[in-house]
């Protein structure tokens, strides 16, 4: 195809239907996939695989080197699932030997100036607002909303359907279908809202607030509380997914807010 003011490398891959507008580059090891949407001045760097029908803004910068001192050059990826958004001076960094790329699923949004760090993965649907700063080997699963300004901490998991506030400093693991306010961040309730939007019934949603409640306001600690739901609310896809996720948590979970006020963070 003949693409004016481009700079692609004789390397890189890039299917027929594919638009890139003037002033863009492309480097070596690149794949871009049928459908997809490149504005101008884009850079998309050695080692980046993009999705079909993805939408890239200008200025956005895909694949570059890690911010990571021990990345020592090896041969890494940032992988960009199908019709996925990425709005104008995004970054996203590719992998270290760590995991060896980071991923971007299908059908993300990500607004204007998000970073993505190395070997962070993205699931599907997540939506980061604008300006949110994701440090290394973070996870984010899907449906996952970030709000504006947010900042996340390195090796942090964010669970599905979570939603964050804007402006927040996500230190701690945010468990599944939870709310998650201020700074320092506390559990502010269930992501109701969000659940039914994606057609959870009521009885889902009572469960997941049952099983929050215990965790949240029975005074138990985190491996007594465990126990109580699994003992108390009957077996779901949704309790297993809360469980399974506190018990693999390593920087353990972000605290309610009774907690936070009792230890004089407001």
């Amino acid at each position: 195809m003949n693409y004016q003011f481009v700079n692609i490398h004789s390397d890189a891959k890039i299917a027929q239907n594919v638009i890139i507008e003037p002033f863009t580059s492309i480097g070596k090891n690149v794949i871009i996939g049928e459908g997809t949407k490149i504005g101008p001045n884009v850079t998309i760097l050695e080692g980046s695989r993009i999705g079909k029908n993805c939408n890239i803004f200008p200025g956005a910068v895909i694949g570059a080197i890690p911010q990571d001192l021990k990345f020592i050059g090896e041969e890494t990826t940032a992988e960009i699932g199908d019709n996925t958004t990425i709005r104008e001076y995004v970054t996203v960094n590719r992998g270290t030997k760590v995991t060896g790329k980071t991923v971007i699923g299908n059908n993300c949004l990500l607004m204007a100036y998000v970073h993505i760090a190395h070997d962070c993965v993205l699931g599907n649907n997540v939506i980061l607002s604008n300006c949110v700063q994701v440090a290394g080997e973070v996870i984010i699963d899907d449906w996952a909303i970030i709000g504006g300004l947010a900042g996340v901490h390195q090796f942090v998991r964010i669970g599905e359907h979570v939603m964050i506030r804007g402006g927040a400093l996500v230190a701690k693991d945010v468990p599944p279908f939870a709310k998650a306010v201020r700074d320092p961040i506390y559990y502010a309730g269930v992501n109701s809202v969000g659940l039914r939007r994606r057609n959870f019934s009521n009885e889902q949603i009572y469960a997941i607030q049952d099983c929050y409640r215990i965790l949240y306001q029975s005074n138990l600690n985190v491996t007594n509380a465990l126990q109580k739901i699994e003992t108390d609310i009957p077996p779901s896809k949704e309790r297993d997914d809360i469980i399974n996720f506190i018990r693999d948590s390593k920087r353990g979970i972000i605290k309610g807010h009774n907690a936070q006020t009792e230890n004089g963070d407001e």
